[in-house]
């Protein structure tokens, strides 16, 4: 079973990397479940119910999110109607889920869960624990189990990763919008990646317009920020599971750019 999970989608740019893209590459690496980090789709600041079904419609299996979800409060009775818009599962007492559980094409049932750390993060409920309970109340015959972790630092992602190991088919980072050069396979078969990177504007400051972040770094005022134009880069991963045991074989980043 292949995987293809796209980072952190920025703004409208992103979103059109993605409509330009997906068809092609899901085809060409003949993929069977795709998921996407959507929490900075409307304007770099969450979504909206149209950008998710527009994202959804466009082929998107799965939708995650992180912090940033809240941002637009019109998607707060949207995360309850759409099981496939996921929001992070250790939120306590918020609208929505962090889990879905589906199947593929050819009826591989997987599940997809969405986490958030809380190193310089929200003070939430733990995710290590959090993800025991998941993980303990599901069908032990759904081996595929794929994580978005969205957190901060690296060392925490990477705690987390090996906390999971061989509980999980993969798990990867988000968040930072800048991708890492760690993915690997870990020793007890799970796929790890720190972070997958963002699909936004490449000449930017993590998808913002970079006058608006030199500003507030020269003057520490306070800016309204906006997302950036110009070329587009695309972070993904492809991921591939044996389904039959959960494994993950191999994890590889995909990168492409558009002008």
């Amino acid at each position: 079973m292949r995987i293809l999970f796209i980072g952190d989608i920025v703004g409208r740019s992103g979103r059109r990397a993605v409509f330009l893209a997906l068809e092609r590459i899901a085809a060409k690496d003949d993929v069977d479940l795709v998921i996407a980090n959507c929490e900075n789709c409307a304007a770099g600041f969450g979504v909206t119910r149209k950008i998710a079904e527009q994202l959804l419609a466009a082929g998107i299996h799965v939708l995650t999110s992180g912090n940033h979800i809240w941002d637009k409060k019109e998607i707060l009775p949207y995360l309850d109607h759409q099981p496939r818009l996921l929001r992070p599962d250790n939120y306590p007492d918020a609208p929505g889920s962090g889990l879905f559980v589906g199947h593929t094409h050819s009826a591989v049932p997987y599940a997809v869960l969405n986490l958030q750390g809380r190193v310089y993060m929200p003070s939430i409920d733990c995710p290590f624990r959090h993800a025991d309970l998941v993980l303990a109340r599901l069908d032990p015959d759904i081996r595929v189990r794929f994580v978005d972790f969205h957190a901060e630092v690296t060392s925490e992602k990477t705690a987390f990763g090996l906390y999971l190991d061989g509980r999980a088919s993969a798990v990867v980072g988000t968040h930072t919008h800048v991708a890492t050069a760690d993915e690997r396979v870990l020793p007890s078969g799970t796929a790890f990646i720190s972070d997958v990177g963002m699909t936004g504007p490449l000449n930017s400051v993590i998808g913002m317009q970079q006058e608006a972040s030199l500003k507030r770094f020269l003057t520490a005022l306070p800016v309204r920020f906006k997302p950036a134009s110009g070329p587009v880069r695309l972070n993904a991963v492809v991921v591939d599971v044996d389904e039959r045991t959960g494994r993950a074989v191999s994890i590889r980043r995909r990168v492409e750019e558009f002008g």
